[in-house]
């Protein structure tokens, strides 16, 4: 990518969270960015807040509903008159539901809402993104590029969340190898798909899903969106080939973080309990 490139860029569930850090970051590399989320009036107050953040951000947002397959030539149109072109696709909007229980105490509300807007959100949008790019100039090499953010094995097994959640993210996880292999079947060389694993990130939906027992360790694993957002908003937009698996961090570095706050916690409380120790 030539330095100085702007890449147009589209991110589902932008108005807050990771979704809006990540578009801040983009922002700050000068690219001109489309969010959305079903929100419509925290949509422009998400807008309102970068463009004060940014004096020069290309910034544009609309209320859009990923689960509203029939209102995507809507959201498509909106993006194409603001952005003109789609370099980078970012699926990021995503819920793991409104109660933290056991599958037979879910109501089937729930388990939709859930299934619909991890899974069924990512194929919609995943298939208007590439509806949008097959109509842009072709390339032999992938320079056209959807994220998804989809749970492996792993981390559906390590993940406290419901099972409609972990289910749905494995799901995404299928759409995006699944797609891959169909661009390459249909001979569509220019668009890549990748998986996107920002780890744990401390938003509300985390927060919402995170049980008291497991309160310490999140505190510890999770980091904020800004954060996660510094490392990857330079790893999407320097992406190459047709598929990879963009990671905040790498699992080791992850476990030796952790182990080094968990250190420094002890380390805390050790030197605490000393001065508190009362003198014989």
């Amino acid at each position: 990518m030539p330095s100085g490139h702007r890449l147009g860029i589209v991110i589902t569930g932008g108005s807050r969270g990771l979704g809006f850090a990540l578009a801040k970051g983009f922002l700050a590399h000068g690219d001109r960015v489309v969010i959305c989320a079903r929100d419509g009036a925290r949509v422009q107050d998400a807008v309102r807040q970068l463009r004060q953040d940014i004096g020069s951000a290309d910034i544009h947002g609309i209320g859009f509903d990923v689960r509203d397959r029939g209102d995507s030539a809507r959201f498509k149109a909106f993006v194409l008159g603001r952005l003109g072109r789609v370099d980078r696709w970012i699926n990021n909007a995503g819920t793991a539901g409104e109660r933290q229980a056991p599958l037979w105490a879910l109501d089937g509300v729930d388990m939709l809402e859930t299934t619909t807007t991890n899974l069924f959100g990512a194929l919609t949008m995943s298939s208007l993104a590439v509806q949008i790019m097959r109509e842009q100039p072709p390339s032999k090499t992938p320079v056209y590029h959807i994220f998804n953010m989809g749970f492996s094995d792993l981390g559906a097994l390590l993940s406290r969340s419901p099972i409609p959640h972990k289910a749905s993210k494995i799901g995404v996880a299928v759409v995006t190898r699944s797609l891959r292999a169909e661009l390459a079947a249909h001979g569509m060389s220019s668009i890549g798909v990748h998986a996107l694993s920002p780890g744990l990130v401390k938003t509300d939906l985390l927060r919402r899903v995170t049980t008291p027992d497991a309160a310490g360790f999140v505190e510890i694993a999770a980091e904020r969106p800004e954060a996660v957002a510094q490392s990857l908003v330079p790893k999407i937009r320097h992406v190459r080939g047709r598929g990879s698996s963009i990671r905040h961090r790498s699992l080791p570095v992850m476990i030796a973080r952790m182990l080094f706050r968990l250190s420094l916690r002890g380390a805390r409380g050790l030197a605490n309990a000393r001065r508190l120790k009362p003198r014989e």
